[in-house]
């Protein structure tokens, strides 16, 4: 038998990348929205340049703390129902184990096996390992999908931060007269850019994928701008 047929058949899947890609893209996008939105506001409110890069430092800090805090708490949340979940099948498994094996083959022959088969694998599996058995078929539970708070809060606090870096660096960069424009312009091409890449990461459409994240970052840049445009002229 040749070395090609031996070879282990590896396939890697991108459903993989859900919960890492999900907080960063989140993080990324929040972080160029929010940052260059909020410096569009105040800059159009006639602001000092100083006082428009102090705004854009708080907003980095403040946002990247904000997200992980926020992302650690609701993935906790659902890490905290997953544990219940498995917490209360396991103790079925040891009151009531004839009725979890019924219970298991049958969600077998809903998809498709022989009663006499899904029987036969329901007993191999929940005798190999019953709880992960029922976890993945029954609850839907699996370490692609398992919550993990401490890794979604450090990705969301550190992608926040990276792309709120970007509309930071354009204040420090852009001349203060031409502030406005740079930012707007280089937040577009940004925004554009992350869509486009977590598509392609994703494998989605890339064009789509930039489009919808263009899109409600110029809304956003529209609102503010506005708000500090009125804000300065009555002030």
């Amino acid at each position: 038998m040749s070395s090609a047929r031996n070879r282990t058949h590896r396939e890697r899947h991108r459903s993989d990348r859900i919960g890492w890609l999900r907080a960063a893209v989140l993080g990324a996008n929040d972080g160029i929205v929010s940052t260059a939105s909020l410096v569009a506001g105040v800059a159009a409110a006639q602001a000092s340049h100083g006082t428009i890069l102090t705004t854009a430092i708080a907003g980095l800090v403040a946002g990247a703390m904000s997200m992980a805090a926020g992302e650690y708490v609701s993935v906790h949340s659902q890490s905290d129902t997953e544990q219940a979940d498995l917490e209360r099948e396991q103790t079925e498994l040891h009151a009531e184990p004839a009725a979890e094996h019924r219970e298991l083959a049958a969600i077998y022959v809903h998809r498709g096996l022989d009663p006499a088969l899904a029987k036969e694998v329901a007993q191999q599996l929940m005798a190999h390992d019953a709880l992960g058995a029922h976890a993945r078929d029954e609850l839907g539970l699996s370490a692609t999908s398992s919550a993990r708070p401490v890794q979604a809060a450090l990705a969301s606090a550190g992608s926040f931060a990276a792309g709120a870096l970007l509309p930071t660096l354009v204040v420090i960069a852009a001349p203060p007269p031409a502030l406005l424009p740079w930012l707007c312009g280089s937040t577009l091409v940004f925004l554009a850019a992350l869509g486009a890449l977590a598509a392609r990461a994703g494998g989605a459409g890339m064009l789509a994928g930039a489009w919808r994240v263009t899109f409600w970052g110029a809304l956003a840049l529209a609102v503010t701008w506005g708000v500090g445009t009125l804000f300065g002229a009555a002030v």
